[in-house]
């Protein structure tokens, strides 16, 4: 796994002399798992990580084969089987946990840059985002050290006592717009529960996760516990997800994409958890405090480029405050786009979309809408930058973009875009913003904004949204499950409910009467026929 090592100096506008950040990575990355180590030899294809921001190359990553994938599930298998974390006391796998949350933490600095290098986001935010991350590994740590089993009130003389056992090994499939985050969300609680995974992440964005996988082991979890294995969907994904000893699979995706892998794990009989869609509905109430609400909105648009599964697509405001919210944001959407520039630099608002490809894809479905009218945006960037005169031409840089008007029967109302695109819609009533809110087939994220209590709460129980948020939007805790309703997926991540859908639960049954007692009433066909116990 150890190739050579490139170091990256960074040319970022705004930074102080001496300062400037130097980026360790791997000019070459193989799979990562346990039989990979020894046969670096190995010939397989290639695939190429670009900078999305500036089109450069980064490093070049090795594709798993259909060997690799067997031969991981193989030795993943085995090394549950062999117990050494699958049967460690849970108070070894928490303290394992804390140590690697404090070795993650360590390492948060570079691995923030290493995340903007590879996927264009702003490095304000990659550094706010994996700052957070070893909350997930020190949440599922302190689980295991107060979750309980208990003890069912069963009829008779019996001690039935019920445990979480784990799974076996597990697959999860992760997307490129959080690569880290995301990987570390659903790692956490399957370590927590004593599984072994394997990890396929986005060939789009496998790096951060590859070198996750490192310090993991480092941290100390053993061998063959967590693999990642790089490649595309259609070909490593798919063998991941049908291999007859994954017990599990998890993973974040489009919708079609959930549907696809869902029949195959169903077939399977494993356990599926699928975080797909969003088309997140922000609904604005008049009686708002509207620059709270026009920041709020804001955030939830544009941070990630948009490219978040509850991204703030659908602003929907009430009539009596429509248009000095519109001005009003519009005014911030003016200010984010000039402060766009250079990723690496710390006073970059907003950074590029993940690829030329999906940049197309966006502006394609911008110009195809049949209604609507662009207030802000509209056009790929191609200018310099005027907050540090970046080069926008080299990359994929998409504006915040504002349309108003749009038909419901749109596909830029309906279909999720993963840019940085809103939607602008009028109501009068409550009910109607209700309505406007539901008209969707996901139902992932939704926020409302109000200074009515009341209002808030009864909104609140009518959106077909897996998260509800108050003033406020897109917030996220290991502790808080997240998931959606509708095509937005199936199942939860976070919390005890993630712990729990990575383990099953295990009913031991003690019989504790006398043997005297037990022949007495327990012999089903003996010669008497009163008083025998049946189930």
């Amino acid at each position: 796994m150890r190739a050579s090592i490139r170091k990256l100096y960074v040319g970022g506008t705004n930074i102080p002399v001496g300062k400037t950040p130097v980026i360790s990575y791997r000019a070459h990355y193989a799979p990562f798992a346990p039989h990979v180590s020894t046969q670096l030899s190995e010939a397989r294809e290639e695939f190429s990580v670009t900078n999305p921001a500036t089109g450069l190359h980064i490093c070049t990553v090795d594709v798993a084969s259909s060997d690799d994938v067997q031969r991981a599930v193989a030795d993943a298998h085995a090394t549950f089987e062999s117990g050494v974390w699958s049967r460690a006391p849970a108070i070894h796998r928490s303290k394992v946990l804390a140590r690697l949350a404090r070795a993650l933490e360590e390492r948060v600095p570079a691995l923030a840059e290493l995340e903007t290098l590879q996927i264009g986001r702003a490095i304000r935010e990659m550094r706010t985002q994996l700052g957070r991350l070893p909350e997930w590994l020190d949440y599922y740590a302190a689980l295991l050290r107060t979750h309980q089993s208990f003890v069912v009130p069963t009829q008779g003389k019996l001690l039935n006592y019920v445990q979480r056992v784990p799974l076996g090994v597990v697959a999860q499939i992760t997307p490129f717009n959080h690569p880290l985050l995301i990987a570390v969300k659903k790692i956490a609680p399957a370590l927590a529960a004593g599984n072994s995974v394997i990890l396929k992440p986005s060939e789009l964005a496998p790096i951060s996760v590859l070198e996750f996988a490192q310090i993991a082991l480092d941290a100390g979890v053993p061998s063959g516990v967590l693999s990642v294995l790089p490649g595309p969907g259609s070909t490593t994904g798919k063998e991941l997800v049908s291999h007859p000893l994954v017990r599990k699979v998890d993973i974040t995706a489009g919708t079609a994409t959930g549907r696809a892998l869902g029949s195959i794990v169903g077939g399977n009989m494993a356990a599926f958890t699928a975080e797909l869609g969003g088309k997140a509905p922000i609904v604005i109430f008049d009686d708002v405090d509207v620059p709270s609400a026009v920041n709020g909105a804001a955030f939830a648009s544009f941070v990630a480029s948009g490219q978040t599964c509850v991204s703030g697509t659908r602003l929907l405001v009430q009539s009596g405050i429509y248009d000095a919210f519109v001005t009003q944001f519009l005014e911030k959407v003016k200010s984010i786009t000039k402060r766009m520039g250079d990723p690496m630099n710390p006073k970059s608002m907003m950074g590029s979309v993940i690829s030329a490809h999906h940049l197309q894809r966006i502006h394609n479905i911008v110009e195809k809408r049949r209604s609507g009218a662009i207030l802000m945006g509209g056009e790929p960037l191609k200018d310099r930058s005027s907050l540090d005169g970046f080069d926008f031409s080299r990359g994929s840089f998409y504006p915040p973009t504002v349309i108003a008007n749009v038909s419901l029967e749109d596909s830029l109302w309906k279909e999720e875009v993963f840019g940085p695109v809103v939607v602008l819609k009028k109501f009068e009533s409550e009910n109607e913003g209700v309505e406007l809110a539901n008209n969707s087939q996901y139902g992932l994220g939704a926020s409302i904004w109000t200074q009515n209590l009341s209002r808030a709460h009864q909104v609140a129980a009518q959106l077909q949204s897996g998260l509800v948020w108050v003033n406020t939007h897109h917030r996220n805790d290991p502790s808080s499950p997240w998931g959606g309703m509708k095509e937005s997926g199936i199942g939860r991540e976070n919390g005890i409910e993630a712990f729990e859908a990575y383990s099953q639960s295990k009913s031991t049954i003690v019989n504790t009467a006398p043997a005297q007692e037990t022949r007495e009433h327990d012999d089903w066909f003996g010669d008497g026929v009163e008083n025998k116990r049946y189930g």
